[in-house]
Parts: C-alpha cells; sequence; structure tokens
C-alpha cells in the first residue's frame, strides 16, 4: 500500500487517471524514464506506482490494458461478494468509534465538493472493509482501487441519486446490528452503483 501525500501515491493516481480517461492508448508501453521526465520526479517513486497498478490489473508488463465491460462487470461482482460480506461483519464488530466515522463521512458527503464526497465516500467503504478483521478481504479489495475509484467518480460526478441515502441506511443497520440488513443494502448498494455507471459510459 503506497502512503498518502508521498510521491508514489501521487505518481500513481496520475498515472491511474491517465490510464482512465484514455490518455494512454491500449498497449503503450510506460517506461520508468519516460514517467519520471513527465512528472519531474525520480524513478522510484515511478517504480512504485507501475508496480500497484500491475498489482491492480491496469497494466501487464507495463502495458497498458483496455477492460472489457465484461472485465468490469467481473470484478465488480466480485467486490460485491466481499464488500456484502464486510458489512455483514461490520454490523457485529464495528466499534463506537467506527460507527461515529462512519456517520462523519455520511455527513461530510452531503455537504462538500465532489474531490470532499469523493473522500468521504472511500472512506466509508474503507471503513467497512477493515471491520472486517479479514486480511485477505483487506487485501483483494486494496488490489482493486483502480476499478472502484472509476466506477466511485462516474457515480459522483454524475450524480447518482440517492447515493448518500443509501450510505445512511447502511450506516443505520450496522448500528442496529443487523448483519443480514447491512449484507444486503450493500449487495443493492453497489448494484445500483454499477448499473448506472455502464449506462453513464
Amino acid at each position: 500500500m503506497l502512503k498518502k501525500g508521498s510521491a508514489s501515491q501521487k505518481a500513481y493516481e496520475h498515472i491511474r487517471d491517465k490510464i482512465l480517461n484514455g490518455d494512454y492508448e491500449k498497449g503503450k508501453k510506460l517506461t520508468e524514464v519516460m514517467l519520471a521526465e513527465d512528472l519531474g520526479v525520480s524513478r522510484t517513486p515511478i517504480r512504485e506506482a507501475l508496480k500497484k497498478l500491475e498489482e491492480e490489473g491496469l497494466l501487464v508488463n507495463k502495458r497498458v490494458i483496455n477492460p472489457s465491460e465484461k472485465d468490469l462487470i467481473n470484478t465488480f461482482d466480485v467486490r460485491i461478494l466481499l464488500e456484502a460480506h464486510a458489512c455483514r461483519c461490520a454490523a457485529s464488530f464495528m466499534d463506537a468509534s467506527e460507527l461515529q466515522e462512519l456517520s462523519a463521512c455520511i455527513h461530510e458527503a452531503r455537504t462538500g465538493s465532489n474531490e470532499e464526497i469523493m473522500a468521504a465516500n472511500k472512506r466509508f467503504h474503507d471503513l467497512i472493509v477493515h471491520s472486517s478483521r479479514n486480511k485477505v478481504l483487506i487485501e483483494t479489495i486494496e488490489r482493486m482501487q483502480s476499478i472502484i475509484f472509476l466506477f466511485r467518480r462516474t457515480v459522483v460526478y454524475h450524480k447518482r441519486p440517492h447515493l448518500i441515502d443509501e450510505h445512511e441506511e447502511i450506516f443505520q443497520a450496522i448500528e442496529a446490528r443487523d448483519p443480514a440488513l447491512a449484507e444486503q443494502l450493500m449487495k443493492d448498494h453497489l448494484r445500483a452503483d454499477l448499473e448506472f455507471s455502464l449506462h453513464a459510459w
């Protein structure tokens, strides 16, 4: 995992965005030298960024991939299974401070700019994933962050209806210690994200 705010994290986000925006053509080889010159940084953070992008599947042998709609759906299906399970766990394991932070994410998302909503949305889901206390689940979701970012950006910037209301319902189910309801609400929430995103694209 890259350290937040580090040169590697910034390089990763820059390259990831260019891949997802289509600025790098399919099959293009991204070299450390070229990217270091473009970003004005040393090759070390570039190397770390490229490694993460390879782990997330956006690069193969340093070449840009172009995921098909089916690839995106398959990846999102796995996310739904994992996060729904994490949400079930959250209803059992989340402590008072985590619940308070989860609630704060909802407030920030209702009042913030698009970038603040993006950050609050990510934090909301990260808190639930980490509450699973399952290292394998957490690491698997971490490797999917680029695809998750793509969907998150779409639903936030295109203003998917009821997005934050659904977060509120999930929070209430977790707070009420209702694992079955929390799990189902997360499944419904992420399926709505998927359907909205595919339509928006």
